[in-house]
């Protein structure tokens, strides 16, 4: 095809509605670093805790000795002292083939993932006491569609029907436009989460939150503060010692676990000590390592990070045709806007002072809720219409011819980055041959001027063309995207009328409904580690973590709580375990906090 036309109309906005008297939808923000369960309860929403009676669960899964699988705290803990025992941070590889071994399995960053999704569902079932069948998960704004589907591939595994995927800083600004619907005023919304970081520029009028732009990293988050931090710990090291401990993957681990925690610490201090005793060397030796880090340190390591958060946040301005001083108000969202530095940097940005009027790490899981609410027609939310963006720009390979050469592939926009969804938009393109029969209609994902630059989502092949001269032969490509991610392509022959229609949903990396069956199954078959024995594997193996970092009185202190806790488990006395642990629990805490 060649040549291309007017577009035509955009249709805006989804007001839902729905019967009651069912299970709720849940809104579940899978997080790269944590994910938290959310649902609507007497018109507000609510985060729904884990097992261990905490809303944050981490995005982590583990295996044990005897093969049973471990999720959330305890896999995390594990992975610290042994990383080939855990796989944490999976969520950056969705839509990506790249599988994580674990006790000599290997397991798709979807498989894994449908494990975590499968957690948060028993939880929530515990916690409110019916079946959890359907679910509203968020991913980035700036998540691909192979990454989309990814995460609709995940709940299906864990048995979630997810037919909503809505983007994490909408969700947020759901929760925060569910209490300021009778304002107006736009926003900026900064989602700075553990491994993504997502923009988003809305306007809020008499309740309708109509997104302007999206703009992201999928692979920019907390994550990079640490790792940062901990190159540059590493760096100062091997200036005092001439030892590299990016090469020795086991203390590499515990100073990249360290380092979250100083990074932590470094939000509330000005100062703070780095001790790590025993860090075990690949030669077998062990050192310790012992160093004073200062706020203005880190703010050092951490300035190339940050120059990576200032890109998308003017390319979400750009797109709105909007400059910092438009914006009404910053909302940060995410646990890494807890960093007085990107709370600086936003304020520099804007002019103004960013608000909190949210818990940074709840907002994405309550906004979540709230469109479940919205999609089961709960009468609370039923004011409330949301408009969406699509995230990358949606087109198809063309041909141009320049003199005697024919070039081929060369991406053509339909719907461009930034169009309000859901949408239709028509282009008009004309056969690149004479007489030609048929047209091989290719659809791409992407910004790059050349088609193999971009993500291909699909193809189709359009048969029966009334023979014509090129220059005579037009025909319409209609694309029609919607909120859950789904497009539609029509193609209509101009001279003729005769139209053909195909839906992209079936995208490249998607699983067939006989793999996922097959996933599920061997989900299923996993070992999953009793519920109801959680909170003890869970106290015993943050404890474990910690006492190898620890040294002198302090460790001695939590190894005699350690043995006091095995005890009370090898006598079998629930109240008396109940008791230990929790005492087991406060000092873990406290030192962790020292």
């Amino acid at each position: 095809m060649s040549s291309r036309g007017p577009s035509g109309t955009c249709v805006r906005g989804e007001k839902m509605s729905g019967g009651q008297g069912r299970s709720p939808i849940v809104g579940i923000d899978l997080g790269t670093t944590y994910s938290l369960v959310a649902v609507m309860r007497d018109g507000r929403p609510t985060v729904v805790p884990n097992a261990l009676g905490e809303v944050l669960t981490p995005s982590a899964v583990g295996l044990t000795e005897n093969g049973e699988v471990l999720v959330g705290a305890a896999a995390k803990a594990r992975a610290v002292l042994d990383p080939s025992s855990g796989a944490v941070a999976f969520k950056r590889d969705m839509g990506l083939e790249r599988p994580r071994i674990l006790g000599g399995r290997s397991f798709t960053p979807q498989e894994l993932s449908s494990l975590v999704l499968g957690s948060l569902k028993r939880d929530a079932e515990a916690a409110l006491g019916v079946p959890i069948e359907e679910a509203v998960v968020t991913v980035p704004a700036y998540f691909g569609d192979l990454q989309r589907q990814a995460t609709r591939d995940a709940g299906a595994i864990a048995g979630l029907k997810v037919e909503r995927i809505i983007n994490e800083p909408t969700a947020a600004a759901l929760a925060y436009g569910l209490h300021e619907r009778d304002r107006e005023m736009r926003v900026a919304v900064l989602d700075l989460g553990g491994g993504t970081f997502d923009v988003t520029v809305l306007e809020i009028i008499e309740g309708v939150i109509e997104i302007q732009s999206s703009a992201g990293d999928a692979r920019l988050g907390g994550e990079d503060f640490d790792t940062a931090l901990a190159r540059y710990v590493a760096h100062a090291w091997r200036e005092k010692q001439g030892l590299d401990l990016e090469e020795h993957a086991a203390a590499w681990s515990r100073l990249r676990e360290a380092c979250e925690g100083v990074k932590r610490r470094l939000s509330a201090a000005e100062r703070t000590r780095l001790v790590l005793p025993d860090l075990p060397l690949e030669t077998g030796r062990r050192l310790t390592l012992d160093l004073e880090l200062s706020r203005d340190d880190a703010e050092r390591a951490w300035a190339p990070v940050l120059e990576r958060v200032r890109g998308p946040i003017r390319q979400a301005l750009k797109d709105a045709s909007l400059q910092a001083k438009d914006v009404d108000e910053v909302l940060l969202v995410g646990g890494s806007t807890r960093m007085p530095c990107v709370a600086a940097m936003s304020a520099e940005l804007f002019g103004r002072l960013p608000l909190r009027k949210l818990p940074p790490d709840e907002a994405v899981a309550l906004g979540a809720a709230v469109q479940g609410a919205m999609k089961g027609g709960d009468r609370a939310v039923e004011d409330l219409i949301v408009t969406d963006v699509a995230p990358f720009t949606l087109g198809v390979a063309t041909a141009a011819q320049a003199g005697r050469q024919h070039i081929t592939g060369i991406f053509s926009p339909i719907l461009e980055r930034g169009t309000v969804i859901p949408t239709s938009r028509v282009e008009r393109y004309s056969t690149s041959r004479d007489f030609q029969r048929e047209i091989r209609l290719e659809v791409y994902q992407g910004e790059h001027a050349r088609c193999e630059d971009n993500v291909k989502l699909g193809e189709y092949l359009f048969q029966g063309l009334p023979p014509a001269p090129a220059s005579e032969q037009a025909v319409d490509v209609r694309f029609t995207y919607d909120l859950n991610g789904i497009l539609e392509v029509e193609m209509t022959v101009v001279s003729t009328g005769r139209k053909s229609a195909f839906v992209i949903e079936q995208r490249p990396g998607r699983l067939t409904p006989e793999q996922l069956e097959e996933a599920r199954q061997r989900m299923n078959a996993l070992k999953l580690h009793p519920r109801d024995a959680l909170p003890n594997t869970t106290a015993m193996a943050r404890a474990d973590a910690l006492f190898v970092q620890l040294t002198g009185p302090l460790r001695d202190e939590l190894a005699a709580a350690i043995a006091a806790f095995r005890l009370a488990l090898e006598a079998q006395e629930p109240v008396r375990i109940g008791e230990i642990r929790e005492r087991l629990n406060a000092m873990v805490r406290h030192l962790k906090e020292r």
